[in-house]
């Protein structure tokens, strides 16, 4: 089975990390972070054996269930009714992050967009549960989505759009959620599923609630 070979992303040539200077930014995108083979296994593992399952929340003065699919993990100790213990495959990909960021992960938010109805709103993660100015790791795999950035305060600065590959790894760091919001768009084009997963360091007990 050939799946998202859309890209010469897995081929060699210039690095493949690519690094965003704007203010209050720090972004560090990698293509082909997983090789092809590997995503490949992940994503079909990944969609067929999570738990995945809808959640509600909060919109203006109602409440309405999210246009995507969830499923958390952490760490056996901390998890929580709607948090699942860290599975072999989550801790091989952490394992991974971890060593290519030199950080530590406690969590991961798992992300199923099914297609192109599905989306997420411009936000940036709550600071409550991951502390200020958090370094959080997203993984791709699956369908090439586009990741838009836009700065909260400073209108003048340029939104940024930027492709999410399979086996992309896009780390943001530093004030970039502070001062910049993201989100994923509906496309009316024909897509097929992608899965994302953000790795956190987030506070002890939290759950899928708190997003």
């Amino acid at each position: 089975m050939i799946l998202f070979n859309d890209t010469d992303l897995f081929t060699g040539g210039t690095s493949p990390k690519k690094y965003y200077n704007l203010p209050d930014l720090e972004i560090m995108q990698y293509d082909g972070f997983i090789p092809k083979e590997e995503a490949d296994r992940y994503y079909i593992a990944l969609l067929h054996n999570t738990p995945w399952h809808q959640y509600q929340m909060p919109m203006y003065d109602k409440v309405v269930t999210a246009p995507r699919m969830i499923a958390w993990y952490g760490e056996q100790e901390e998890a929580g009714e709607d948090m699942q213990s860290f599975t072999p495959a989550l801790l091989e990909l952490r394992r991974k992050v971890e060593q290519e960021t030199g950080l530590k992960f406690n969590a991961v938010l798992l992300n199923l967009y099914r297609d192109g109805n599905d989306s997420v709103a411009w936000h940036s993660d709550k600071e409550h549960n991951i502390g200020s100015n958090p370094n959080i790791a997203s993984l791709t795999f699956g369908q090439t989505r586009p990741f838009r950035f836009r700065h909260k305060n400073n209108k003048e600065i340029e939104r940024i759009e930027i492709p999410l590959h399979h086996g992309t790894l896009l780390l943001m760091s530093g004030t970039t959620n502070t001062f910049w919001e993201h989100h994923i768009p509906k496309t009316s084009k024909e897509m097929l599923p992608r899965i994302n997963l953000t790795f956190r360091q987030v506070k002890t007990g939290l759950t899928g609630t708190t997003i």
